[in-house]
């Protein structure tokens, strides 16, 4: 799943980057309100974290017009600690929900993913298609045995993005979108080693090849 942090201070986006991309997140980031505006507008993203205090146009106003724009990605915004207007405009601007200065990034990470699991349709704190549960505290998926399968962090985005898909078809193009950050080749060819490694973990009939458009995620 693909993140765009849009935060001004330096220090914080440096500590929580490595929790993100642990947690099995690209990650763009953008440390002003107008590169966060455009980013916005022109990427695909699962989820926005987005920080109120901005240079150049406030985080309020970024949000205003991504939702003007119909750009419906969830969005959590951050707040000061005593700033309790600004949470109520977050809301009323299309916010999807807060969160307050200082946090403990195990926070952050439960609400965003708790932000995408909804927007999924997903109500359990577990990602579960077909026989399949996906454990994201541990990156590992569980199979009707009830052995957990180890992935990589890119087995593990890929498979997250199938399972709360399932049954759509879903281009090279959209997955890369949904797995990478902006910095990634986008004519690669890797997706489709990582499906073969993903079939050959889970079994081949969870992932169907529909040629010359993409893949479905067979819910079985």
């Amino acid at each position: 799943m693909r993140l765009l942090l849009v935060e001004d201070d330096s220090e914080l986006t440096r500590l929580l980057l490595p929790d993100l991309e642990r947690a099995g997140y690209a990650v763009d980031t953008a440390d002003n309100g107008e590169d966060g505006c455009f980013l916005g507008e022109s990427e695909t993203y699962d989820a926005v974290i987005l920080d109120l205090g901005l240079p150049r146009i406030n985080g309020l106003e970024v949000l205003g017009r991504w939702r003007k724009n119909q750009r419906t990605m969830p969005v959590l915004i951050l707040t000061a600690r005593d700033t309790w207007h600004e949470k109520v405009q977050g809301l009323k601007a299309g916010a999807d929900d807060y969160l307050t200065k200082p946090f403990h990034p195990e926070e952050l990470l439960a609400r965003i993913q708790a932000l995408i699991r909804r927007s999924h349709g997903q109500l359990d704190s577990m990602i579960q298609s077909a026989s399949l549960t996906l454990d994201e505290e541990h990156q590992t998926v569980l199979c009707e045995s009830g052995q957990p399968i180890e992935l990589t962090g890119t087995e593990f985005r890929l498979l997250r993005y199938f399972m709360l898909n399932s049954g759509k078809l879903l281009s090279k193009t959209r997955l890369t979108e949904h797995i990478y950050d902006q910095d990634f080749d986008r004519d690669s060819n890797l997706i489709e080693v990582y499906v073969r490694r993903l079939r050959d973990k889970i079994g081949r009939q969870f992932i169907e090849t529909r040629r010359g458009q993409g893949y479905v995620f067979k819910d079985l």
